[in-house]
């Protein structure tokens, strides 16, 4: 077949950074990124639900596996790069079907009817744009704006062609769902009463298989329709105008068959293309329509908001300008800023009405452009959040006061993991105090920081009762501060009482987050606080063990559990001892102390990096060393710059982006974590990367380009000179910064405040004398 024309970016010049992005890097491999059509922060993100033969479930946990080649829908909504399969959203699958409907599609379990195989030859996808030719010979090719879009779909000439909305099948199930038809308007439209993220795993899952929120849509045709229909669980209903149904959240042999939707039909006899607009809403279904009307056109082509959503992902995307490095350095660079910039996810409408955490609607506050949601909280508070404060600081002050707002609807508590208006519980710590205080720290100012900090305080300070709850553990446990009067008591989470995932993670979280919270608390002047967060900061030292040397879990009584095994995960949360062990990225000093010494502990890393005969083992799959695909670890490459021995982290830092990150589908090296993969990769390939939660200091390494400019709204740009990067010269040799020798391999935060130049001398060995002096070492 012949594709519609979206391609034109791809032959675009290469000046165009959108023209360096491939969609498809991580679509399989675990990276959980979806290829559909999406803004940056965009509400809608149109792009297909794949199946393998099991109706209630896809292959991948985002709806898209690059090597299942069936799908049964393009769906509306997507996260990008979540864990848990299936992850969120993915609601309203709409399928473009060939052949008479004489069935309800509910009915047909195994994918086998209407569902359709595809060709990769016959998919093309680039920022803001998805086209699609499926073996039936029908064809879709989507646009969107924002919280809209736009789709031409076509068939094969004289045959029955359908559109069917599965308007009850969102990824994890529903509660409920209903369907309208309009045959005299053209009109289809309906809602969807659905959640529950992370509802099926294993641990704690069960506490959130839940409703929090409902997407309407409502979608208009340019032609009328020559059949319709409606069906409910196995019942099909030809001529019927509505219908409603959930499938519920179990999943398998237990949901199968159920479900509601409809479907519409068209005359190909004289005519085989079908273009239809569409917009949603998470507040109401003239939510929908407004938010259509005013972001697209009535009379608009696809083309017309491809080129719009063209220009929007170059605007963004041109935050940073790279030059030189190879075709494929640019593509894994801009794709990275790609999946790094999808998120936070706008959720209000254009009137600026959101669904609150409350379940109601509430209007944007004063000063504030949008509501955005989607936090992945445990992920991005380690890299994403600060790539966002770097280069959109409006709208990480805007995402701020998004979760300050929701806090206020549910009690003063701040959520871990935030989906849409749902508090999901989802993995462990209080993510929300190390990302806002970051925020603050890099100079996002546009929101309540003052009210912000007194909500995040008393949480760390006031124990609630859902702290003592075991609803939801492990994995969703609903206490934010779990067993918080126990943890003010003994300085660490007891293993046998927290009522959290594992005693030792939940320690380091809350000494991260504590910390941070104390840099803040200094910044605002509040010197009594900022010196008691500052001094719970450091209770990550009561689960060191001096004896095995390793993090380890305690019970109340103070005893350390046992038996100890560092490749073991009890005590820890997606990871071993021996990766949480390096986790104290605000007190490396003090773990290098506790370790015998700064060069002890350099030994000690080189281990992680390495196997005993001093290859390297950064692809993970062992228990005791680096494990590139989850996040507990993924700043243990830059612990070599406090530890004396930059090199090591240049020389770490460059095997990892070049042996694990790439092109390709399986480009990423596990969850992009909404960005949080993705945005390590971009500061690393700048040369760049956050020394921890709530500072705004920046470790330096060896950049891959030779050039890049940061280019901040507002501020002075941040220049990035290293003439001589290449494969081969991968060590620094020595910064000038402004023009003036910078013997420290770090920055701190007057590089944000005022911009500058750094320029890099890199040389092809390593050199062992640069920014080595301890007292220049970052702390």
């Amino acid at each position: 077949m012949t594709l519609p024309g979206p391609l034109a970016s791809a032959a675009a010049p290469a000046t165009r950074p959108t023209a360096s992005v491939d969609p498809l890097i991580g679509s399989t491999n675990g990276g959980n990124t979806y290829p559909g059509a999406t803004r940056p922060y965009g509400m809608i993100a149109w792009s297909p639900t794949s199946t393998t033969g099991d109706q209630t479930s896809t292959g991948a946990a985002n709806g898209y596996e690059y090597n299942a080649k069936r799908i049964r829908g393009l769906s509306l909504t997507h996260v990008n790069g979540a864990g848990c399969n299936p992850g969120a959203a993915g609601d309203v699958p709409i399928m473009p079907f060939v052949g008479d409907v004489t069935s309800s599609p509910s009915a047909d379990t195994k994918d086998a009817v209407y569902a359709s195989n595809f060709s990769h030859a016959n998919e093309r996808a680039v920022p803001g744009r998805y086209t699609l030719g499926l073996d039936s010979g029908a064809s879709a090719d989507l646009s969107v704006s924002r919280r809209a879009g736009v789709a031409d779909f076509a068939f094969p000439a004289d045959q029955q062609a359908s559109l069917l909305f599965r308007v009850s099948n969102s990824l994890n199930g529903s509660e409920d769902a209903h369907i309208d038809i309009d045959r005299a308007h053209r009109k289809v439209t309906g809602w969807v009463l659905t959640g529950a993220f992370c509802g099926r795993r294993a641990n704690g899952g069960v506490n959130n298989r839940k409703s929090y929120y409902k997407l309407y849509f409502s979608a208009s045709f340019d032609r009328a329709f020559s059949s319709y229909g409606t069906w409910r669980d196995a019942t099909l209903s030809p001529g019927s105008t509505s219908a409603g149904g959930g499938e519920g959240y179990a999943t398998g042999a237990d949901r199968a068959g159920r479900g509601s939707g409809g479907y519409v039909g068209f005359d190909t006899g004289s005519d085989n293309d079908v273009h239809m607009r569409l917009g949603i809403s998470y507040v109401s279904l003239a939510g929908a329509e407004t938010n259509l009307r005013k972001e697209i056109a009535p009379r608009a082509s696809v083309d017309d908001v491809a080129a719009q959503a063209s220009r929007d992902w170059d605007r963004e995307l041109s935050s940073v300008r790279t030059g030189g490095g190879s075709d494929a350095q640019r593509t894994a660079f801009y794709t990275a800023l790609y999946h790094s910039l999808m998120q936070p996810n706008i959720i209000s409408d254009t009137d600026g009405r959101y669904p609150g955490m409350d379940g109601r609607p509430h209007r944007l506050a004063r000063g504030q452009e949008a509501q955005y949601s989607n936090f992945s909280g445990w992920d991005q508070y380690r890299a994403q959040i600060q790539l966002l404060a770097l280069l959109k600081p409006k709208v990480a002050g805007d995402f701020a006061q998004s979760l300050y707002n929701f806090s206020e609807q549910n009690d003063g508590v701040w959520d871990r993991w935030v989906h849409v208006n749902g508090a999901t519980h989802v993995m462990t710590g209080d993510p929300t105090a190390a990302t806002l205080a970051t925020f603050y720290a890099m100079g996002v100012r546009d929101f309540d920081y003052e009210g912000a900090f007194d909500s995040l305080a008393r949480q760390a300070t006031e124990p609630r009762d859902d702290g003592l709850s075991d609803a939801g553990c492990p994995g969703q446990c609903e206490g934010q501060r779990p067993n918080l009067a126990q943890y003010l008591s003994s300085h660490y989470a007891a293993q046998d009482a927290c009522h959290c995932w594992g005693g030792a993670a939940e320690t380091l979280e809350d000494s991260v987050a504590d910390a941070a919270l104390g840099s803040w608390a200094k910044l605002l002047g509040r010197d009594e606080q900022a010196a008691y967060f500052t001094e719970r900061g450091t209770w990550w030292r009561n689960v060191f063990n001096p004896d095995t040397g390793y993090i380890q879990a305690r019970n109340l009584d103070g005893s350390w559990v046992t038996p100890f095994n560092p490749g073991s995960d009890l005590g820890f949360a997606q990871g071993t001892s021996a990766t949480y062990t390096w986790m104290v990225p605000q007190d490396v000093q003090g773990l290098a102390d506790a370790m015998g010494g700064r060069q002890a502990a350099a030994t000690r890393l080189d281990g992680f990096f390495h196997k005993a005969d001093g290859s390297w083992s950064v692809k993970g799959g062992d228990a005791l060393r680096y494990d590139p695909t989850n996040e507990p670890g993924i700043h243990a490459p830059w612990l070599y710059n406090a530890l004396g021995q930059p090199w090591k982290t240049q020389a770490t830092v460059r095997e990892i982006v070049t042996s694990v990150y790439g092109t390709g589908p399986a480009g990423l090296p596990g969850n992009d974590d909404l960005g949080t993969m993705s945005a390590w990769y971009v500061f690393s390939a700048l040369g760049l990367y956050p020394k921890a939660p709530g500072s705004a200091d920046l470790l330096l390494g060896a950049p891959l380009f030779p050039h890049a400019v940061v280019d901040r709204p507002g501020r002075a740009d941040i220049v990035v000179d290293a003439p001589a990067a290449d494969a081969t010269h991968a060590y620094v040799a020595g910064v000038r910064l402004d023009g003036r020798n910078h013997p420290r391999s770090w920055t701190d935060a007057g590089l944000l405040r005022r911009g500058g130049t750094l320029a890099y001398r890199l040389v092809d060995q390593p050199d062992t004398r640069w920014a080595t002096d301890p007292a220049g070492l970052p702390r």
